[in-house]
């Protein structure tokens, strides 16, 4: 039997906790893009990539943490491009666990992520979008209710871009996470996703962050589209609208896409 993995789209948002506190996020989970090792990729992937390079040597400390040995690595197919925000990276690392037969506790998965890239989505963690999540040290914050369910229209805008471990230069959302605490329902979300998705475009916009290229067209096509707000990757290329459930637009993807987004999709996300 393989094994598959879903990713996330982003993030609901992410920031510093204080000018010198963690690095921490909500992530925006997304049962859309997955995984998965070859024997369940039984249909056509949609944005093929080749495996994220993990050498023995870099993998070495994942089967050291683990407590398991190393096993010969399956092939995988990703149904999300590389380098987009999407937790392609985590997922593998995930995915290489489960097929190796790793049964231990999350919490260890975790600290095996952490030794491999010095930081990690919270995707093996039951309802992660619950979660005030510090990636950096793998630890959670504070636990809040589920977003509400959803549907999000979403893409790709610009570059691929690695998320570095080391990279701090995030702008200060403690306000935003003190909101995100009691929020009252999806628009008042939308409305926090919104501002912490601008933050950062306004902070990391430059010449050096192809992510972020200068004219981003998601705050605009959520006002043009009805959206309860707009989300991104904070680092990395996946950008999203934020509908409630059957109330994104029909033309919603073919906007997106005439906006210069590049492999659409709609899914839906949050508490069912």
């Amino acid at each position: 039997m393989g094994v598959s993995v879903a990713g996330h789209f982003g993030e609901w948002l992410q920031g510093r906790l204080g000018p010198d506190g963690p690095v921490a996020l909500v992530t925006l989970l997304c049962p859309a893009l997955h995984v998965r090792t070859s024997d369940t990729a039984r249909r056509a992937v949609r944005r093929p990539a080749r495996r994220p390079v993990f050498t023995p040597e870099q993998l070495a400390p994942f089967w050291e943490t683990l407590e398991i040995p190393a096993v010969p690595l399956p092939n995988l197919t990703y149904d999300m491009p590389l380098g987009a925000g999407a937790g392609a990276s985590t997922a593998t690392l995930i995915a290489y666990a489960k097929h190796a037969g790793f049964s231990g506790e999350a919490e260890q998965l975790v600290k095996g992520c952490l030794a491999v890239e010095g930081a990690s989505d919270p995707l093996m963690l039951p309802d992660a979008d619950s979660l005030l999540w510090a990636s950096r040290e793998g630890l959670i914050v504070a636990k809040y209710k589920r977003p509400p369910a959803c549907t999000v229209l979403g893409g790709f805008w610009g570059a691929p871009e690695q998320t570095d471990a080391t990279d701090q230069d995030f702008p200060d959302i403690s306000e935003l996470a003190e909101d995100w605490a009691n929020f009252s329902d999806l628009a008042s979300l939308g409305a926090i996703a919104s501002q912490s998705s601008e933050r950062c475009t306004a902070l990391r916009r430059s010449p050096e962050t192809p992510s972020c290229p200068t004219s981003d067209p998601l705050p605009d096509l959520a006002k043009s589209l009805g959206a309860l707000g707009h989300i991104r990757a904070h680092t990395g290329s996946a950008r999203g609208l934020i509908f409630p459930v059957g109330a994104a637009p029909k033309h919603g993807l073919e906007a997106l896409g005439e906006a210069g987004l590049t492999a659409t999709l709609a899914f839906q996300t949050g508490a069912s």
